[in-house]
């Protein structure tokens, strides 16, 4: 049998069942026809609604991802933590004798203490001043005889007795200076005389010529130690050659301070050298003068009793004025020690106050990230630094909201450093924008919306 005639006879087969079985047939036609068209019609009314159902539920979510309400960006902002403090700084004061340091110009740094006694080292008890005397000498005398500002004050013609003391200072070992017969100088070139070169002769005959006597001077000096608070100090004679002329680290700080605001006083001892007539070329016995600053004021030395040195500075940190200092170091074992200490001195005062940087341009002070994987950070608008003095502790305080608005350069706070009297504050802002996400984003993650 070919495959035709198979074909062929299952299709007389399926009609036979038909013709046999189907409830249909029983029918009337009309019956039939009536039948067909109630069940087309109940189809198109079932494919309206899977058509409504299909095509309006997903138009209304569609509109309500769109334009629901997004979860706000997650994120931490952080107080940036405080520097860490240097090393604390040591003045580091000469090994040998007593030192005292006096610093005006940074009280609120240092403390109010600082333009008074700030500092003293191995003691406050009176030791020999040696030279530092001609410096009491020359207050005292001009207490009596004042000078003008730029004026040079009353003419000394010296005679034989002024003369015998050069030979006089001379078997003494002392510093001398020529005082021929017949010389006059005023009374402010004997003082540089005195005061520059540290010449004793000088010393006396001016203290004889403004009180008649080394007694009536000693008497002066007494009352002008006594009127200025010196109570510590001790003037024998006008020279400092005498052990007895004594005085503290304290108290001569505080004759630096007075010596140091006379005009005629403090112009002279910071003066390098001079040429008058008659006493002829003279050079400062202070050689630290121009060195860290220093601008006076005078040396000292006895061989019994040590080096010492009264001096002054102006010693320039980065604030507004330079600082004013005045200190003293008695009993150093020569001049050339205790002229390394106040440099050294110096040189660590100046090396402690610090610039400190607390703050970068940028600074990253933390990061919003959004769902979607948009992201902002928060960073510092400015750098900024502080000054500070030795290990003074800088403070940190913020103050920072969360983002508004969600743009580049957004203000969302401040952070302020503190430190001693500086502070400074700089502005937290958003450092670029928050990307929206696509729709296709809102479409397929309604989990994190609203």
């Amino acid at each position: 049998m070919t495959r035709r005639d198979s074909v062929s006879d299952d299709l007389d087969d399926f009609g036979a069942f038909f013709s046999t079985s189907a409830p249909e047939l029983s029918m009337t036609a009309e019956e039939v026809a009536t039948g067909r068209r109630r069940r087309r019609r109940n189809g198109w009314i079932a494919a309206g609604i899977t058509t409504a159902i299909v095509l309006g539920a997903p138009g209304g979510y569609a509109a309500w991802a769109l334009t629901a309400p997004l979860r706000p960006a997650a994120g931490e902002v952080s107080i940036p933590p405080a520097p860490v403090p240097p090393t604390p700084v040591d003045i580091g004061f000469t090994a040998d004798g007593s030192a005292a340091l006096s610093v005006a110009g940074a009280e609120a740094y240092l403390g109010s203490a600082a333009a008074g006694v700030w500092m003293v080292e191995g003691g406050d008890d009176p030791r020999p001043i040696a030279s530092i005397t001609k410096v009491i000498t020359a207050l005292v005398v001009l207490d009596a005889y004042p000078i003008a500002d730029g004026d040079r004050g009353p003419t000394l013609t010296f005679d034989g007795d002024d003369h015998a003391l050069y030979d006089a200072y001379f078997v003494r070992d002392a510093t001398i200076a020529p005082m021929p017969i017949g010389s006059s100088l005023s009374l402010r070139d004997a003082l540089a005389t005195m005061l520059i070169p540290s010449a004793s002769n000088y010393a006396e005959a001016i203290a004889v010529w403004a009180f008649g006597s080394v007694s009536s001077f000693r008497a002066a000096a007494d009352r002008w130690l006594t009127a200025n608070g010196l109570e510590r100090t001790e003037v024998v004679e006008p020279t400092g050659l005498d052990p007895r002329n004594t005085s503290t680290p304290s108290d001569l700080i505080a004759l630096g301070r007075i010596a140091a605001a006379h005009p005629t006083v403090a112009a002279i001892a910071a003066t390098p050298s001079l040429n008058l007539p008659g006493p002829g070329a003279m050079a400062n016995t202070n050689s630290l003068l121009g060195q860290s600053g220093i601008t006076g004021l005078k040396t000292g030395t006895l061989d019994d009793s040590g080096a010492n040195l009264l001096y002054t500075a102006t010693v320039d940190v980065g604030l507004p004025e330079p600082l004013s200092v005045v200190g003293v170091a008695l009993g150093g074992s020569s001049q050339r020690g205790v002229a390394a200490s106040v440099l050294g001195v110096l040189q660590r005062l100046a090396d402690g106050f610090h610039v400190t940087a607390v703050a970068q341009h940028g600074q990253q002070l933390g990061i919003y990230t959004t769902a979607w994987g948009s992201s902002v950070r928060v960073v510092l608008a400015k750098g900024a630094s502080l000054r500070t003095w030795s290990d003074t502790p800088i403070a940190v305080t913020g103050d920072v909201r969360e983002p508004r608005d969600w743009t580049d350069g957004e203000v969302l706070g401040e952070i302020t450093w503190t430190a001693g009297p500086e502070s400074v504050t700089v502005p937290v802002v958003l450092d670029g924008d928050i990307e929206p996400p696509s729709e296709w984003w809102r479409l397929t993650h309604p989990g994190e919306i609203g």
